[in-house]
């Protein structure tokens, strides 16, 4: 397995995870399930462990694991295609969506002693308050 890659992709559980980045539970990874069974099923996939993404120069930090006795391979070697443009943006599709979310369910809403509503947020008031809804993210 490869050391310190800044991705990791488990096809069991169709996850990718950004270990470049820390969540907001500390956490020094950020992983997404990513529900695309047409991605997921492609027959190059079918051997396919798991893999271990460096995103450097040096093609021997990257590792596919494969399910059965096959050696392990670069990710060069293994020609699987484009990491990025398969993996990371979905990863940056996921990521974008859950900021959006977090977005649209932080409300600057107050309430009185009872918990009655008093004051429910514009969205202008919110952007002041927070900034504008995410419309785009890129991890490059």
């Amino acid at each position: 397995m490869a050391t310190n890659s800044h991705w990791t992709v488990v096809f069991e559980d169709k996850r990718i995870i950004n270990h470049t980045m820390k969540g907001t539970d500390g956490v020094s990874s950020v992983a997404y399930d990513i529900d695309d069974d047409d991605f997921w099923n492609q027959s190059k996939w079918d051997n396919v462990w798991a893999i271990q993404y460096k995103d450097d120069d040096h093609d021997y930090n990257d590792t596919v694991e494969y399910r059965d006795d096959t050696p392990h391979a670069t990710w060069t070697d293994a020609d699987l295609g484009n990491f990025r443009t398969q993996f990371v943006d979905k990863w940056d599709s996921a990521h974008l969506a859950k900021l959006q979310n977090d977005w649209d369910n932080n409300n600057g809403d107050t309430y009185d002693e009872e918990g009655n509503l008093t004051h429910t947020e514009t969205e202008s008031e919110k952007i002041t308050r927070i900034g504008a809804r995410p419309t785009a993210y890129s991890s490059y």
